[in-house]
């Protein structure tokens, strides 16, 4: 059983997503791709669920193995979750410098084309780089092709003034500095947020590892609280409220942050 459940997770982390299978067709077929836009999404919440399972299952009782493959689980997409922001704000800080670099070219009389070369440059990320050439030389495109909500919003935003500025001979530059502004003022607001929010998570991350430091006083003076709790009736009842009230309030004190986090 432990066996196959750590083949499972292996499995799991090893397996292909749908944009990488379709990645390789596109290269047998002779298609030019980039390849800095390979991002492989490994399914790590299912993986650490998996490994859990056939860990706690060799060295305790089904349930523990069945209530530590849930708490990885929950684990394991919080911080998916962590890890997506992350590259949110690289995406955005890259958007920024490379508005910041078009403006300044342009400003200084560069052409268009030569403006988005140095653009791009000065994105430093290659996916970004590419959304904000493709809303520079073909308005409309990229911001719909963009998963992150703030990167579309400006990719929206410059794609509809390079089409303001083609019609009407507008300058781009103004526009360019404008959406740069405005994003260096929203992850200001965004690090102060999270400034703010870090004692209450530290908080609840401590109170969060309570049980588990009660349970090591508790065999430290003798006792067998996690005998009791995964050997008698009563225990396991325990055991699984209390994991089930642990999992509650994370979930609970993370909705709450991330109410007020934008």
């Amino acid at each position: 059983m432990t066996g196959a459940l750590v083949s499972v997770a292996l499995a799991l982390l090893v397996w292909p997503d749908r944009r990488a299978a379709r990645r390789s067709r596109l290269a047998g077929s002779g298609r030019l791709f980039r390849p800095a836009a390979w991002s492989r999404e490994l399914p790590v919440p299912p993986a650490a669920a998996a490994l859990a399972v056939a860990v706690a299952g060799s060295l305790s009782t089904p349930l523990v193995a069945g209530l530590a493959g849930v708490a990885a689980f929950v684990g394991a997409r919080a911080w998916v979750a962590g890890r997506r922001g992350g590259r949110t704000d690289e995406r955005v800080q890259a958007l920024t410098d490379g508005l910041a670099a078009l403006a300044a070219d342009l400003r200084s009389g560069r052409s268009l084309d030569a403006a988005t070369e140095a653009a791009v440059a000065a994105c430093g990320h290659a996916d970004c780089g590419r959304e904000l050439a493709g809303a520079l030389r073909s308005p409309g495109g990229a911001a719909a092709g963009a998963r992150d909500p703030a990167v579309a919003d400006a990719l929206g935003r410059i794609s509809a003034a390079v089409r303001l500025s083609e019609r009407t001979g507008c300058s781009l530059a103004a526009v360019a500095t404008a959406v740069e502004d405005d994003l260096r003022a929203r992850r200001r607001h965004r690090l102060e947020l999270r400034a703010a929010v870090a004692a209450p998570r530290a908080s609840a991350l401590l109170l969060a590892g309570l049980p588990v430091l009660g349970l090591a006083m508790g065999s430290g003076v003798g006792a067998d609280p996690w005998g009791v709790l995964t050997t008698t009736g009563s225990g396991q009842v325990l055991l699984v409220a209390g994991v089930a009230l642990e999992l509650a309030g994370l979930a609970w004190s993370g909705r709450l942050v991330q109410r007020v986090l934008p």
